[in-house]
């Protein structure tokens, strides 16, 4: 265990005080069954983790996302702590080793269970927020999410929006969107642009920007989480 701890304080880059907090974290309900006497295991850390993985990973991706609409943040927001983003983190901090498992657990392959990783790491989130709070656990989560929300965030928009809208559009319709001005306002020295782009005439989405580009990149990520596009994105 001293090993595994080690190795997984590196990783983090975090150091526990309260080392019975890790033990509990990494315990299944399937090993505190087997024990003559009680022994707590992680679930309630598990609950406590999952709810505070999603406030940080909606934090981070509404930082770094500025012109994600609320939809694709969403979205981001569960890939990234879907039960298979989550089990493939907990892989790369080889949090099976680590974990007690129950007889039958071992047996049926528990360390490598996607749904026992998830867990686990959900778990592990929840026993440094209590060892150190939120902060502490907020810098944990940055360090170890922050690539795959920006993975998710390219796969699913691209760094240029107006590029991946249009392709999509031209991909599933063989045709290309209109950008229209639609506004300028403030004084010259601080004007504000309303750009609309639309397809076949209907309204896809309007953005605003101190240029007619950034407010047509802002436009365009809009389009990207209508509903013509839902299936695409």
């Amino acid at each position: 265990m001293t090993a595994f701890r080690i190795n997984l304080e590196k990783k983090i880059n975090y150091k526990f005080t309260d080392l019975k907090l890790l033990l509990q974290a990494l315990t299944h309900k399937s090993f505190s069954n087997e024990q003559t006497e009680y022994v707590a295991h992680n679930e309630r850390f598990e609950f406590l983790g999952d709810a505070v993985l999603e406030l940080v990973v909606s934090d981070l991706s509404f930082r770094y996302f500025p012109d994600i609409p609320e939809g694709g943040l969403t979205r981001i927001r569960a890939e990234v702590v879907s039960e298979k983003g989550l089990a493939a983190i907990a892989s790369l901090l080889d949090l099976g080793a680590g974990l007690r498992l129950g007889k039958g657990e071992e047996k049926s392959g528990g360390r490598e269970k996607p749904s026992l990783l998830s867990d686990a790491l959900e778990a592990l989130l929840g026993a440094i927020y209590l060892d150190s709070g939120f902060s502490a656990v907020y810098q944990v989560i940055e360090n170890i999410f922050s690539a795959p929300i920006r993975e998710s965030a390219q796969l699913r928009y691209g760094s240029d929006y107006k590029t991946c809208l249009q392709e999509r559009l031209q991909e599933r319709y063989n045709q290309l969107p209109e950008y229209q001005l639609a506004q300028v306002s403030g004084p010259d020295h601080e004007r504000v642009f309303s750009m609309e782009v639309r397809f076949n005439g209907q309204l896809l989405g309007k953005g605003n920007g101190s240029s007619k580009k950034s407010a047509e990149q802002k436009a365009a990520a809009i389009a990207l989480d209508h509903q013509l596009l839902k299936e695409e994105s």
